[in-house]
């Protein structure tokens, strides 16, 4: 099977590599690493051999801020040790960029596609002293490379969920040599465990999810823009898919009936449907906003949409009723759900739809708590916001310390574990 999948990445690698080139012109790749998916030669490896070298793939933005905690716990405790963290989407790359820019050791690259000339080059030029994949990341090419090469190979934070289970079940033999290669797995929900427990990976452990140990960085919105949002009753709605605006608009609309100064702030998963929402808002004779970088927000705003990466912690600082999107699109419904982590970390309370399947596990941990909240429809939504400005919610701080401690504990641990392979 480890023959065909080779065979097959071979023969498609020159189509890729067209695709690839096409994303980069219309934006959706950056426009001259991209390169670094490609070809060797633009992988840029710089080793130093007095020092060793942990690698973290960690897909997109979710998993990046999941590890950065983890990186940094090791960083503080291990002074003679580089780390390279590669990802594999444009928006994790600015991302990593603002939030590397203090650190010397620590860099960043995109994760070459998983062919075995390019994964056999990979390695070789940069040679990880240990490796560590990140949630659902599963290159076979690259993993049976590494073991080849006698490299410690961890999964981390690992999510297999069912659907993604029975996708797997269907080549059993092949993903238990693919799983196998797994030196140590550390699941990030109960259910990731049963299921890795099916592959018979050799060593497995539960910890927790590390999600729950990525720190809040506080950020302003800048004097001029919270003096603006504080002549407003302000709510949020996050990672927004198409289909649910319309839901956010009209609770708006149920909102407006009781306060005539009330301001929603959406935040599109995908920021590039910005204008197609403003088209959407302005059906509704609301007076909507896209607001960039450094834009001033309009005092006559009702609808204010963001239309950039890496914003979210400034909004979450200044609103404490947030919903949470990809939960209300009955399509997505078994891919559903945004993680409400970071928001619960900032005192927030957040309401979500029904399909939560992604994060099923953590909504459930957190609604234990009076956290979060499911909202069957607009009105719902509406009404349960319009409680909320009536009782004033403040930043709940016992909240915070809650999972402050609870995210604490998992990184600890799991910085042991990792450290038992250096």
């Amino acid at each position: 099977m480890l023959q065909v999948y080779r065979y097959l990445t071979y023969f498609l690698f020159p189509l890729l590599v067209i695709i690839i080139y096409f994303r980069s012109i219309f934006n959706k790749e950056d426009k001259i690493r991209f390169k670094e998916k490609i070809f060797s030669s633009h992988f840029d490896a710089h080793k130093d051999d007095k020092k060793k070298l942990i690698w973290f793939h960690a897909a997109s933005i979710g998993e990046c801020l999941s590890i950065l905690s983890l990186i940094e716990e090791i960083n503080n405790s291990n002074k003679n040790i580089d780390f390279l963290i590669t990802s594999v989407t444009l928006s994790s790359s600015k991302l990593l960029k603002k939030r590397l820019n203090r650190y010397t050791n620590i860099v960043h690259r995109f994760l070459p596609l998983d062919v075995e000339h390019l994964t056999e080059k990979f390695l070789n030029f940069w040679r990880p002293d240990l490796a560590c994949f990140v949630d659902s990341e599963i290159w076979p090419n690259f993993l049976f490379k590494i073991k080849e090469k006698n490299i410690p190979l961890l999964l981390v934070n690992a999510r297999i969920t069912k659907k993604s289970f029975n996708r797997w079940k269907i080549i059993i033999n092949f993903a238990k040599k693919v799983f196998g290669n797994f030196d140590l797995c550390l699941p990030a929900s109960k259910e990731s465990e049963k299921n890795l427990n099916k592959l018979q990976v050799k060593n497995l452990k539960y910890i927790g999810n590390l999600k729950y140990s990525a720190k809040n960085i506080l950020e302003e919105l800048g004097s001029a823009n919270e003096k603006k949002l504080n002549n407003f009753k302000t709510w949020c709605a996050v990672s927004t898919h198409d289909g649910e605006e319309l839901i956010i608009l009209k609770a708006h609309l149920e909102i407006k009936k009781k306060y005539n100064n009330i301001l929603t702030i959406i935040v599109p998963r995908h920021i590039h449907r910005s204008s197609n929402i403003k088209n959407l808002a302005n059906q509704f004779s609301l007076n909507s906003q896209i607001l960039d970088n450094e834009d001033l927000i309009n005092s006559k705003t009702e609808i204010l949409i963001i239309n950039s990466f890496g914003i979210l912690p400034k909004y979450f600082n200044h609103c404490k009723n947030i919903f949470m999107g990809k939960s209300f699109v009955k399509k997505l419904k078994n891919v559903s759900g945004q993680n409400p982590i970071e928001a619960a970390k900032f005192g927030c309370k957040i309401f979500h739809g029904p399909y939560v399947y992604n994060f099923q596990e953590i909504y459930e941990h957190l609604r234990s708590f009076d956290i979060t909240e499911m909202v069957n429809d607009e009105l719902d939504l509406a009404e349960k916001i319009t409680k909320n400005f009536e009782i004033q919610i403040i930043n709940d701080k016992h909240q915070v310390n809650l999972l402050n401690d609870y995210g604490e504990k998992i990184l600890k641990e799991t910085a042991l574990e990792l450290n038992k392979y250096l």
